[in-house]
């Protein structure tokens, strides 16, 4: 919920899984997972750029919609 509060709020920068990471005091495997389970649900999207990093961004579609979760 953090994330997604900080997502909303207009993060800055980048969302990587390594970010996410550290501002969820959690494991990168922990990390990985919550992405992926929003991911999954349409929460989160990748982002279009390349490169060896995985960027992540709110799906505008679940702010519109209102899927994000309580």
């Amino acid at each position: 919920m953090k994330l997604l509060n900080k997502l909303l709020d207009g993060f800055e920068g980048t969302l990587t899984s390594s970010k996410w990471a550290a501002i969820a005091k959690c494991s990168p495997d922990t990390a990985l997972r919550d992405i992926n389970d929003l991911l999954t649900h349409g929460v989160l999207r990748k982002t279009d750029g390349g490169g060896r990093n995985t960027d992540y961004e709110l799906n505008p579609l679940a702010e519109v919609t209102g899927y994000l979760p309580k």
